[in-house]
């Protein structure tokens, strides 16, 4: 049964909304039931920004996801600081390595520490660490699969932006190479 609640948090402009949306958007494609609820600071770029996303297969109650996640996408200290509370036992918390050096407190959770800004730099493009980082955790969960995510991808960016489609394949590629090394 599937039952994905997902928290992405980090600076505003880190792409974070997009992880949420994509990955909601290709639970659509694939008829499952999907939320997207999003939260920003204050400030337009550069302020926290997170999203709380769910993907089950039954119909889901309420968009909100207080201490029951079971992955969190992490991609700064501060967001590390205030939702690794809310990952449930034995739930995932992926943490982009390249920007915070601070250990995981909890032992109860399983860790992975993505260098997602060095992968996405390796790759030409700092923009990606942010599909660097689901492509990690579509790995873990297989919540939806990687063609709905880069087709989800491919109407949110529109025509304008299909050149960028093989990049964002391949960082997610990348972020799955990592988890699974």
């Amino acid at each position: 049964m599937l039952n994905e609640k997902v928290i992405c948090a980090g600076f505003g402009g880190q792409g974070v909304m997009l992880m949420g949306q994509l990955i909601s958007y290709a639970g659509m494609i694939e008829g499952k039931e999907v939320s997207w609820l999003p939260s920003y600071g204050p400030e337009m770029r550069g302020g926290t920004a997170n999203c709380a996303v769910m993907v089950s297969d039954k119909p889901i109650g309420s968009p909100v996801i207080t201490d029951n996640a079971t992955t969190a996408i992490i991609m700064n200290l501060p967001s590390l600081d205030k939702f690794e509370t809310d990952v449930i036992a034995d739930g995932n918390l992926l943490i982009n390595s390249s920007l915070i050096e601070k250990k995981a407190a909890r032992e109860d959770l399983k860790v992975y520490y993505v260098p997602a800004n060095e992968i996405a730099n390796d790759l030409g493009n700092l923009k990606t660490a942010n599909m660097v980082m689901l492509g990690a955790y579509l790995e873990l969960t297989k919540a939806v699969e990687i063609e709905s995510v880069l087709s989800a991808l491919k109407k949110t960016l529109g025509d304008a932006k299909a050149h960028l489609i093989d990049i964002n394949r391949e960082a997610i590629k990348k972020g799955a190479e990592a988890v699974r090394a």
